[in-house]
């Protein structure tokens, strides 16, 4: 069950990148095309600095594209920590977004100072003593390059603020920041010590990188194969940059003569062969760190993305087809490969650890088979032109590459086509779980519970949804804009708690108090959950019909919705329709009276039958089978008759929390009868609170 949680929660997330990732092949052919045809390099070889040079139109054109390109790759990790949180998070996105530009801020701020403090940073430079390219600008300040995985870290943690603090409650003399107001001061806050925690913790990581770098380049074919791996494992961390970054600038990546003058680091050796006439061969030994990459990035990937688009839904393969076709033309065309790998990375992680491997199997094949290419920016189709066919076959052995791609490009077509297939795994267009939890499309047995009478009140107030526009609140008070000023009903909306109300033509502010923000919320959620036709229906919110039977609350708790339930099973009520509890302590009676049917052996569930046409089934925990009855003092057994209030279990609530996924505790009808309608109460109860009421 944990590891179905995990997945799902891995899906969510890979859903909530797809928005950034949408942009980035735009953002990547505008760097690649714009970096490569305006370095100075490429223009010289090209002879054709009379119309990309410096001062001529077409310069400033691609120097426009680069820019525009490369602000949105520089802030990649800011990116990304706004669309997790607004993808993880349940309600009111708009603040999780907010909140989400705030944190980030605060932890590259907070990481900024302690290296000004510790001298990493002087005057706005970064000192002879920090590791190249372990600190970058982020968002204007001097930072620890973290990458995406800053981002990341950002959007996951203030998802889970959020949802945790959105509609808290404080204290009438603050409640003004209670709710949705409280969600940027907690991340701001909480984000000041991980901003601090990063600090201790991500230095030692880039200079574990680094002196596995020193390692790796004398290993021969098996150092160029580690290399692979790791570069390729590093992109989403961004510490990629740490790890390419001494092999191409310093000795690690070897150091030879070159016409007359003695040249360090890889790039450097390339770019110093190209431009000496008596080279005949540019340098294997050099070019191994980027020679392979030509291969996967112009090959590869591409392949990859048509395994995934033939592999998507019938319905969704035309939307899919845009996203894999521009993401793959990305790498091809410029070798930027994040849009491609960002969109199987995080959904389907077995199809990155393949690719992985068949990366830096490229870079061994190509060095074993001399091919000597290097590149500017990356190994997209314009480096791949300029540096390698237009140089000639003798010095590069170019048509090497282009026999490698095509076997490649079928084998990680074949490879991601079998496994997708296989393990059934949710690449772009086979994920149907928008489509199935969509509840507008799939609202077939609405919940009355969802239904807020103060909400409900005020829309009843305002003339209903129809009436009113631009709903918005303050510190004290509603604002809305109304269509008809003889629909408003004062009378309503004061019996809905209204401290007082000031109509004007076309508008209405009414006064609630420091709580307006708390009202705003539940009032958007009852319009996006409660259908209009039960605006006016009271017969409908109030449910009269016969009630059966009542159920007590069986523990002091927080009675919440089943759908929020971790295990799958209860939460899309496979097993039936019911409630969970998040209990406070572990003494748990009957809900009412009934005889124990069942009892499982492993003590964590049991049921009761009401009558003839009722049973229930009592779970105690998630994933809490494994706990094999620890814990769980079950003072009942099967055929017992029971009496509401009766004790169930005396249970180790600690010793549960410690060691299942949760201590929450679902009660489901298994057996009901045809018609009958659960009414629910949600909130903080104590045991014997009237939780669930059966009618019909």
């Amino acid at each position: 069950m944990k590891q179905h949680h995990v997945f799902s929660f891995l899906q969510r997330m890979g859903k909530s990148f797809m928005l950034p990732i949408a942009v980035l092949p735009v953002a990547g052919i505008f760097l690649g095309v714009g970096s490569s045809l305006t370095n100075e390099t490429t223009i010289a070889a090209l002879h054709l600095e009379s119309v990309l040079g410096q001062g001529t139109f077409l310069y400033s054109v691609l120097i426009l594209l680069k820019q525009v390109g490369k602000i949105l790759f520089d802030n990649l990790p800011l990116i990304f920590a706004v669309s997790i949180a607004l993808g993880m998070s349940k309600r009111r996105k708009e603040v999780a977004a907010l909140a989400a530009i705030i944190a980030f801020f605060v932890m590259h701020a907070t990481i900024n100072a302690l290296l000004c403090l510790d001298g990493s940073i002087v005057n706005g430079v970064v000192s002879g003593q920090a590791l190249d390219g372990s600190i970058t600008w982020v968002c204007g300040m001097l930072s620890l390059e973290m990458g995406v995985f800053g981002g990341i870290i950002v959007g996951l943690g203030v998802s889970y603020l959020h949802n945790r603090f959105y509609q808290i409650q404080l204290p009438s003399v603050i409640s003004f920041y209670e709710g949705e107001r409280f969600v940027p001061i907690v991340c701001a806050v909480t984000y000041v010590f991980v901003g601090v925690l990063m600090y201790f913790v991500w230095p030692p990581l880039q200079h574990g990188v680094y002196n596995l770098g020193r390692l790796i380049s004398d290993s021969g074919y098996f150092g160029t194969f580690i290399y692979g791996v790791i570069k390729r494992s590093l992109v989403p961390f961004g510490l990629h940059h740490v790890w390419y970054m001494p092999f191409y600038q310093s000795a690690l990546g070897g150091v030879q003569m070159v016409n007359g003058s003695m040249i360090s680091g890889a790039q450097n050796i390339f770019f110093a062969q190209l431009s000496d006439p008596s080279v005949t061969h540019f340098s294997v030994d050099a070019t191994k760190f980027f020679s392979g990459e030509f291969i996967f990035m112009i090959f590869g990937l591409p392949g990859a993305a048509l395994a995934m688009y033939q592999c998507a839904n019938p319905e969704a393969k035309k939307k899919t087809a845009s996203l894999l076709l521009s993401a793959a033309l990305t790498s091809a065309l410029t070798g930027i490969t994040e849009p491609i790998e960002f969109s199987f990375l995080f959904v389907a992680p077995l199809l990155y650890v393949v690719h992985v491997f068949l990366a830096a199997t490229c870079f061994v094949i190509a060095q074993a088979l001399q091919v000597a290419i290097g590149f500017t920016f990356s190994a997209g189709l314009l480096d791949f032109t300029l540096f390698g066919i237009l140089q000639g076959n003798a010095k590069t052995n170019w048509i090497t590459v282009v026999l490698l791609g095509l076997v490649y490009f079928f084998v990680y077509y074949g490879v991601f086509k079998f496994l997708i297939v296989k393990c059934d795994l949710k690449t772009p267009g086979r994920d149907e779980s928008i489509k199935v939890f969509d509840k507008k499309k799939y609202d077939f047995s609405f919940d009355k519970s969802l239904i807020d009478p103060r909400s409900q009140m005020i829309v009843q107030g305002l003339g209903g949804r129809s009436n009113f526009t631009d709903l918005d609140c303050c510190i004290t008070r509603l604002r809305a804009t109304i269509k008809d000023d003889s629909l408003i009903n004062e009378g309503v909306l004061k019996k809905s708690g209204a401290a007082a109300i000031m109509c004007q033509p076309n508008a209405i502010q009414i006064i609630y108090g420091p709580q307006a923000s708390n009202i705003k919320t539940k009032l958007d959620e009852y319009m996006l959950n409660v259908p209009e036709s039960y605006d006016f229906d009271d017969k409908e919110v109030v449910l009269e019909t016969k009630t059966q039977f009542e159920l007590e609350c069986l523990v002091n708790g927080e009675v919440m919705p089943i759908e929020e339930a971790s295990d799958s099973m209860f939460a899309h009520k496979l097993m039936g329709d019911g409630i969970m509890i998040r209990p406070s302590d572990g003494v748990v009676v009957a809900p009412c009276d009934g005889i124990i049917s069942m009892v499982y052996p492993t003590k964590h569930a049991i049921g009761i039958t009401i009558d003839d046409n009722t049973q229930i089934l009592i779970h105690f925990g998630t994933d809490s089978a494994k706990l094999n009855g620890k814990g769980f003092e079950l003072l009942v057994k099967p055929n017992q008759k029971v009496k509401a209030g009766d004790v169930l279990w005396n249970a180790d609530l600690t010793y549960i929390k410690e060691n299942a996924l949760d201590e929450n505790i679902i009660v489901v009808f298994t057996k009901i009868k045809d018609g009958a309608e659960l009414e629910k109460k949600y909130g903080k109860m104590q045991c014997h609170d009237m939780m669930l009421r059966v009618k019909g």
